[in-house]
């Protein structure tokens, strides 16, 4: 009796210890705040109420495919696939660096509903062949080509999304960059997306 009371107390203790901590993002690191270089200021953090739940379109598990057929991990040869911690780093450095874009890749009525905080939207559709006005946004990217044939070297490092292991328009944005000469060491994709960011409750943003 004695020892099962000693059980009961040391469950009760520990239920309390791990109840009064945070929802942290690893075990050190609770939360992390970030300048951008335009002086904006961004803090990554989880919901902190244990019992939240999504009530949104990204509670959906089963969609009709095509078009939202699961996606490879890897969106091209060559590509890094990456994870919710590597977005909050690529955002640190390169980002708040200024040699970076975290890209949203959706539609525009997809990223008004919010996004990752810190991104630009730039939907897949802009970035293929058949769309005049692609080589002014590879402009925009830090690409040239003054001499008639693109250079890469002073363009962004890119981070690029959508909303998740269902949706193909990152992958399909990432192959319309490789096809047009990007570097492939200067491309990632987080394939996680907004339904596995919004899942582990990590912070969105509505933009304006």
């Amino acid at each position: 009796m004695r020892l099962m009371g000693l059980l009961c107390a040391s469950l009760a203790f520990f239920a309390s210890f791990a109840s009064a901590q945070d929802v942290r993002l690893t075990p050190e690191v609770a939360s992390r705040s970030i300048t951008l270089g335009n002086g904006q200021e961004l803090v990554i953090e989880r919901i902190q109420d244990t019992s939240h739940r999504l009530d949104n379109e990204f509670t959906k598990t089963s969609r009709p495919c095509p078009p939202f057929c699961i996606s490879r991990i890897s969106a091209a040869p060559g590509v890094e696939t990456v994870g919710e911690l590597e977005v909050v780093d690529f955002l640190e450095g390169s980002v708040a660096g200024g040699t970076g874009l975290l890209i949203d890749s959706r539609m525009p009525e997809w990223f008004v509903k919010g996004t990752i905080p810190g991104s630009v939207n730039v939907p897949f559709a802009a970035l293929e062949a058949n769309n005049p006005y692609r080589s002014e946004i590879l402009k925009a990217l830090g690409a040239s080509d003054a001499s008639g044939t693109w250079d890469f070297s002073e363009a962004k490092e890119l981070l690029l999304f959508c909303n998740g292991p269902w949706c193909d328009q990152a992958p399909r944005a990432v192959r319309s960059l490789v096809g047009a000469g990007y570097p492939t060491g200067k491309i990632k994709f987080y394939r996680g997306g907004m339904q596995v960011w919004m899942l582990l409750g990590l912070t969105v943003s509505q933009p304006s």
